[in-house]
């Protein structure tokens, strides 16, 4: 009897303890996304500097990186969207309540 309810709490400690761990690899995953993202918008900014006023490379550089940085010319854009409200963006990263 002792065994039986011994061995449930055990398990319910275990199956506990996974779901804990899944959640927290999923965040951890989540936030890596986030600073991908990051990082790609902070190259783009710095390959395509020139055309928000930016110091940049110079332009045959710019301009070889181009067919290669679809993604990021799109991420830009997504980003002057989102500029005027920049702190929306980091509550969105962060989970704030």
């Amino acid at each position: 009897m002792i065994k039986n309810a011994m061995i449930r709490i055990k398990n319910a400690i275990v199956n506990t303890w996974k779901t804990a761990d899944e959640v927290a690899r999923y965040k951890a995953v989540d936030r890596l996304e986030d600073e991908v993202e990051e990082m790609e918008y902070i190259f783009a900014v710095l390959c395509q500097g020139a055309f928000i006023g930016m110091p940049a490379p110079p332009e045959r550089i710019s301009l070889d990186l181009l067919p290669d940085m679809e993604k990021d010319l799109i991420l830009l854009m997504e980003r002057v969207e989102t500029a005027n409200e920049p702190l929306s963006r980091l509550f969105s990263a962060f989970d704030i309540s």
